[in-house]
């Protein structure tokens, strides 16, 4: 599964078959349970993530009690990758959406791969720096625009990066809840609800099976004609 894993993950893809099977006993395999946390923000940083399969949200802890959810991680994807770089704590908590298993390695392993591969570390400027852009986009949406818009580019986001194909919808083959996107546009459950349903009597989106299903082109259609005033 390392190997396998090593594969999927952009920071790995320059390197050979031989050179993944060589760095693959650096790694670690573990398997979290839905809701554990795999870290906690302010942990220290010894380890370096990749998600192997599963998905992993990655949640801020605000002094009111209140979590925003940055980021939803996919197989393929690092994570507490900076913390690590850094050599500080966690700045923020990642817990398993569903069960799921991961790979990781430790900080010295990792500066020493990136010492002995330096086209390691161009690979892992390129993942954190195309990171927080998208992190820097979510910022401004949740400053500038209303509700319905951010859950419409939020919805829109992840079918892209995560959908399948089902007639004439994109499939979001993980657990979404209303709480977990209102939480991601930092808006309340109940404003979340209202705007989910509307959008399903639109024909934008649809639940089934603890699934949702995206109408991407309605979407794009209906993001289109909002900034356009129309």
């Amino acid at each position: 599964m390392i190997i396998r894993t090593l594969k999927k993950c952009e920071i790995f893809t320059e390197l050979t078959d031989k050179e993944l099977s060589k760095i693959s006993v650096l790694f670690e395999e573990r398997s979290i349970k839905k809701d554990e946390y795999i870290f906690m923000e302010e942990d220290p940083s010894g380890w370096f993530y990749i998600l192997s399969s599963g998905r992993v949200k990655i949640v801020k802890h605000s002094q009111s009690g209140k979590d925003i959810i940055l980021e939803i991680i996919s197989p393929g994807d690092v994570f507490g990758g900076v913390a690590v770089l850094d050599k500080k704590p966690f700045p923020a908590s990642a817990q398993a959406m569903e069960p799921v298993s991961v790979v990781r390695i430790s900080r010295r392993n990792l500066f020493d791969l990136m010492e002995e591969h330096p086209v390691l570390k161009l690979a892992i400027v390129k993942s954190f720096s195309d990171r927080l852009r998208n992190a820097h986009e979510t910022l401004k949406n949740i400053a500038t625009e209303r509700v319905e818009r951010r859950i419409a580019s939020l919805l829109l986001k992840l079918s892209e990066k995560v959908g399948i194909d089902d007639k004439g919808y994109k499939k979001l083959d993980f657990p979404l809840t209303r709480q977990e996107i209102a939480e991601m546009v930092g808006t309340t459950v109940e404003t979340c609800i209202r705007s989910m349903s509307k959008f399903q009597k639109e024909g934008r989106v649809k639940s089934s099976g603890g699934r949702i299903f995206v109408n991407a082109d309605s979407l794009k259609g209906y993001l289109k004609a909002e900034e356009n005033g129309w």
